[in-house]
């Protein structure tokens, strides 16, 4: 699937009304990490967020949760994990989507999807999207004739394949394989159970935990075949 990278100022975005005003007074780096859910009116996301100063306790984050809901425009956010060290937070969020971003979304008919790398600072934002090419051009023509300053970083019209063994998975699995990696999952020590991760992505954990079983099957299968251990093997089922 085509996809293109283009750089803003944030303070562009901030103008539009997409970035809140003020919010990197707080906060140093966003990216995205995975869109769930892309609606007209609304999106659902995984997020890292990294705070300027000390993380605040869960409980804090709680008892601040209307006003953080209010002041971002967030239908909901739930803390999926806090990394004191680099002071980042990694949040499942709701967000309404602005004016502005609701109507390009709209120009794209639904043919247009958020993607990695998608970085947000003070100074510069890097976005990236997949989507049908009609859709990437009626957007960037849209940008062109409002005038709106951007630069493309990178365009494909082929998908981007991160390692050989990707391939050999089924799209659930690297979805959901990718997002236990992003999530510290096969971090040593584990950063979140399989309990959490399975609440984050709407799933049982007996359910996820078969799913990433069979993925990481497979890609062991692939490995030992490739090394001539195992002779001729055969993927596991994708279910």
């Amino acid at each position: 699937m085509p996809s293109v990278t283009l750089a803003f100022r944030t303070d562009d975005l901030v103008r539009l009304g997409i970035v809140p005003s003020g919010f990197f007074d707080r906060y140093e780096e966003v990216e995205l990490l995975e869109t769930l859910r892309l609606e007209q009116g609304w999106r659902l996301e995984l997020l890292r967020v990294r705070r300027r100063g000390p993380l605040k306790s869960a409980a804090e984050l709680g008892r601040e949760a209307r006003r953080i809901r209010t002041l971002y425009g967030l239908d909901s956010f739930e803390l999926v994990e806090r990394r004191p060290r680099t002071r980042d937070y990694i949040l499942l969020v709701r967000q309404r989507n602005p004016d502005r971003l609701r109507q390009w979304l709209s120009l794209a008919g639904g043919g247009l999807t958020p993607a990695a790398p998608f970085r947000l600072s003070a100074e510069r934002t890097v976005a990236s999207f997949l989507g049908e090419e009609r859709a990437l051009r009626r957007v960037l023509r849209r940008l062109d004739r409002e005038e709106f300053p951007y630069r493309i970083v990178r365009a494909s019209g082929h998908p981007r394949v991160d390692d050989a063994g990707s391939a050999s998975l089924t799209p659930l699995q690297s979805r959901l394989l990718t997002r236990a990696w992003v999530l510290g999952y096969y971090a040593v020590p584990r950063r979140i159970t399989l309990t959490r991760l399975a609440r984050a992505n709407g799933r049982s954990a007996p359910g996820l935990g078969k799913v990433l079983r069979r993925a990481e099957g497979r890609l062991v299968a692939r490995w030992l075949a490739s090394e001539g251990t195992v002779p001729d093997a055969e993927p596991l089922g994708d279910r």
